[in-house]
This record gives structure tokens, C-alpha cells and sequence, in this order.
């Protein structure tokens, strides 16, 4: 039988306020347990929640990005469940009237075409704390962080539109990329700062009902999730083909083995006893705090993308990838502003800055020794003539080593392309009279011999002698 993957995504965004979204808590990643709380997030007998605003315009940025609808009257509800990290014993979410519905991503197809996939509703709602489980051998205790308590989230449900665990990791990488964007999530998966849930159900091909689903937790990196629904379809099918059931379930995915393992019975809604919050009003959004917060939206990636095409002339592939940041977009298009060739800036910020990058651990362009003004500086050198190509392989070097500029480089080292056509034929004289036989082979036909000597005068100059100038030259002497 012929089977088809389906999958439903729930993505659980941190945002990026300097407060928790119910309290004056700081949210900063990394402090001393449990020295980022007070009665509200530790569910203190009589302490009143109070909602963050920035909470509210973070989560209406992300609508605008992602095609949604605004809901002019939201409000929240309580999740009742017990958890040693849920100091309340219960979340407060949003149930039946969440603050956005009805929006979409595009994706491509494993056909490589053009896919919605539905974003069924995002709702705001607070994260629980953490448990630490001590390393000692034989300790049968966790240890409780509520830090994370009260933190702001945004979770991002899809509809079960995905097939493939392509589909689902451009989905999650695309949905992350605008979050990013936005400067409303960081979008570390390490951190937790951006988490997934799958469901994943089979299903046979041509079927319209959807079968039974289980649910896999915590996904924290996109090749975990393409591991776990390629695993978790295949083992479903399996079930199927030999006469069992699939169960609904939680699972959680062993990354080291790369198996789905079961956690839990799935919880249903009704487990959850949700009812309206009464410590927190409605939330009413008119029209106009929608347009402010449409005023301050930056440009999105794909709009960047296509602007980047048109505007500089640039291949699909450079535009994707400079796009994929927006600092370094803006570090683009500062080089291009001063040295306006387009391509060239492309292949030095793709060939050498993000090898460079990469080396480091990929902290972001803003940190990068080599500046806009230094890369564009550079190249106006290699323009000029000052230096050659080649050399500004070894100027580019320097300066990130060194974050100096590209002329003192040039000075210090004495790097300045030789471009004395008197010294360079003397150059070009002296190897012909050494190398009497590949002169005579060159002229018999064995025209690669050209890189040949021209290595011969690059070596002896170190790089220096301008190429265009030596092969010229011996191109001249050698008849052509």
C-alpha cells in the first residue's frame, strides 16, 4: 500500500522582552536558578497577574508576517495540569478565542513547488520553569529552575498540511527566519528559546480522513525533526502493514539512536479543564494599534530576497543566502554602497566573510573584523590595479586577523602590484632563456604550458607581477 505523511506543527516562540509577559521579572538566559522571580510567577497566594504590551505588538508583528487575522477581542484561559515546574498548577494560555488565526507560509513541495501551509492560530500564553536532573550517580531527585517561569511565548499552530519532513523543516526554518526578522524571537534552538511539537499521523494515499496521530515533543533542531517524522511515519506504517493500531500518544525522540520512544497517553483539551482567566481582562485591539505596528515592521525575507534580484542583478542562490539576516543584508548592501559592484561584494561575503564566520562558530556579521568599509576598500584596490586578485586573498587575511584597513595592509607588507612593464619583461625574458624545451613544446602545440610560465614570473614576484600584464607579454613573445 501506498502511504502519505501527515504532519502538524506547533511552534512555541520565546519572545524577546526584557520583561516576563505578567510580571517586571527579567527574562535574561543564564542567571543563578531561581533569582528571576517574585509572587506572580511563583503562583503566590493573592499575587495578580498584569499583561506585558510589548507582549501584545511582538505577537500583532508576527501577524502581519505570517497572513493572519487579528482578532479584535481575545482573551486568556487556564491550562489546569500538574507539573513540578508549573508553580500554579495551572498555565495561563489562550483556549477559544486565541489573538490571531488563519494565516500561511509558503513552502516548496519535494516537486519543488510553490505550497501553503495554513497557520491554524497563535496565541500568547506564559512558559513553565525547568527541571535540572543532578549528574550524581544514584541521586533520585530533580532540582527545580523557575526563571523560565512566567517568560513570554507565542505558539505557532499549523494546520496538518505538511508531507515530508522537508516540507516541515522549511516550514519551522521559514517561520524562525521571520521571527528573527522580526527582532521578536532569537530564534535559539539550543536555548530553547524556539521549540517544536509534531503530530504525525499516516494515512493511505488518496484518503481524505486523518488517522490516528501521535504527538513528539520538544524537537530542538531541524535535523532532529526531519529524523523524528521520517522515523515516526515509518514506524506507524510498520504498525499498520502488521495488523496493529497506532495509539495516541506523546513520544519523545532519542536523537542518539534515532527513534521515537512513548512518554505519555495524549492528553485531550477536556483533560485540561480550561476556563477564562479571571485576574486578566480581554484583550481589545483596535484597527489603529494595528497600522502603528504595521508602521514598524522591518522588511521580510522574501520581499528582501526579490528586492535584492531586481535591484543588484544578483542570482537567486546569493539573494537567499545574504537574505538569511538581516545583518547581513545590511552588511551587503553597506559594502555595495561603497563599491558598487554587486556580484563581486556577493562572492567576497559568501567565499571568505561566512568561511571566515563559520571558522568562529557563526556569531553574527556585526561582529566580523573586516568592516563594509574595509571589504569595499579592498576591493577598490583590486580595481585600481593597486593590488591584484590573488593578493587580495592574502590582504583579506591580514585584516581579519588584524581588523585593519586594507591600504595599511597593503603598505605594511608591501603587497602593491607590480604593473612596470620593463620589470615584468625582464621577468618574462628570463624564464623563456631558462625553460628552452617547454618553449619549443608551447610552440608544437601544448598550450597549457602558458599556466607554466606564468606561474614562473607570479612566483618570483610573490604574487605581485599584475597577470593581465604577463600574459601579455608572453603571449607576445611566444607567437600568439
Amino acid at each position: 500500500m501506498d502511504w502519505e505523511m501527515v504532519v502538524g506543527l506547533e511552534v512555541h516562540a520565546q519572545l524577546t522582552t526584557r520583561t516576563k509577559i505578567f510580571c517586571g521579572c527579567s527574562t535574561r538566559f543564564g542567571s543563578e536558578p531561581n533569582t528571576q522571580t517574585c509572587p506572580v510567577c511563583l503562583g503566590l497566594p493573592g499575587a495578580l497577574p498584569v499583561l506585558n504590551r510589548r507582549v501584545v505588538e511582538y505577537t500583532l508583528k508576527v501577524a502581519l508576517a505570517t497572513h493572519c487575522e487579528v482578532a479584535p477581542f481575545s482573551r486568556f484561559a487556564r491550562k489546569n495540569y500538574f507539573y513540578p515546574d508549573l508553580p500554579k498548577g495551572y498555565q495561563i494560555s489562550q483556549y477559544e478565542l486565541p489573538i490571531l488565526k488563519n494565516g500561511w507560509l509558503e513552502v516548496l513541495d519535494d516537486r519543488g513547488r510553490p505550497k501553503r501551509i495554513g497557520i491554524t492560530r497563535i496565541h500568547m500564553e506564559e512558559d513553565a520553569g525547568k527541571l535540572l536532573h543532578p549528574e550524581t550517580p544514584g541521586a533520585d531527585y530533580s532540582l527545580v529552575d523557575l526563571n523560565r517561569a512566567c517568560v513570554p511565548l507565542i505558539e505557532i499552530v499549523s494546520e496538518p498540511d505538511i508531507r515530508s519532513p522537508s516540507e516541515a523543516s522549511q516550514y519551522v526554518r521559514k517561520l524562525r527566519e521571520i521571527l528573527v526578522y522580526l527582532d521578536v524571537c532569537d530564534g535559539n534552538m539550543n536555548e530553547g528559546s524556539l521549540r517544536v511539537d509534531a503530530n504525525v499521523s499516516v494515512r493511505p494515499k488518496g484518503e481524505t480522513r486523518l488517522g490516528t496521530r501521535t504527538e513528539i515533543k520538544n524537537l530542538n533542531s531541524f535535523k532532529f525533526l526531519e529524523q523524528a517524522l521520517a522515523y515516526e511515519a515509518e514506524r506507524q506504517i510498520d504498525l499498520l502493514e502488521s495488523g496493529g493500531q497506532v495509539v495516541q500518544e506523546t513520544r519523545l525522540f532519542d536523537s542518539e539512536r534515532g527513534v521515537t520512544l512513548s512518554m505519555r497517553t495524549k492528553e485531550e483539551a477536556h483533560d485540561y479543564r480550561y476556563f477564562p482567566d479571571p485576574d486578566l481582562p480581554p484583550v481589545v485591539i483596535d484597527r489603529a494599534w494595528i497600522e502603528r505596528v504595521r508602521a514598524e515592521l522591518p522588511e521580510l525575507p522574501d520581499a528582501k530576497r526579490r528586492r535584492f534580484q531586481e535591484q543588484y542583478g544578483l542570482p537567486a542562490y546569493d539573494a537567499d543566502l545574504l537574505c538569511q539576516s538581516r545583518d547581513l543584508a545590511e552588511y551587503f548592501e553597506q559594502t555595495v554602497r561603497l563599491h558598487d559592484d554587486p556580484k563581486a561584494v556577493s562572492n567576497w561575503i559568501m567565499g571568505y566573510v561566512l568561511r571566515e564566520l563559520n571558522k568562529e562558530g557563526a556569531p553574527p556579521v556585526t561582529r566580523a573584523p573586516v568592516t563594509p568599509g574595509h571589504l569595499a576598500g579592498m576591493l577598490d584596490l583590486v580595481k585600481r590595479g593597486v593590488i591584484s586578485t590573488n593578493i587580495a586573498k592574502t590582504v583579506f587575511d591580514e585584516m581579519w586577523a588584524t581588523g585593519k584597513p586594507p591600504e595599511q595592509v597593503v603598505k605594511e607588507k608591501g603587497l602593491e602590484q607590480i604593473t612596470d612593464t620593463s620589470a615584468i619583461e625582464a621577468l618574462v625574458d628570463e624564464v623563456l632563456a631558462k625553460h628552452p624545451e617547454e618553449v619549443e613544446a608551447y610552440r608544437g602545440g601544448k598550450k597549457k604550458l602558458m599556466g607554466f610560465f606564468v606561474g614562473q614570473v607570479m612566483r618570483a614576484t610573490r604574487g605581485k607581477a599584475n597577470p593581465q600584464v604577463v600574459n601579455e607579454l608572453f603571449r607576445k613573445k611566444l607567437g600568439g
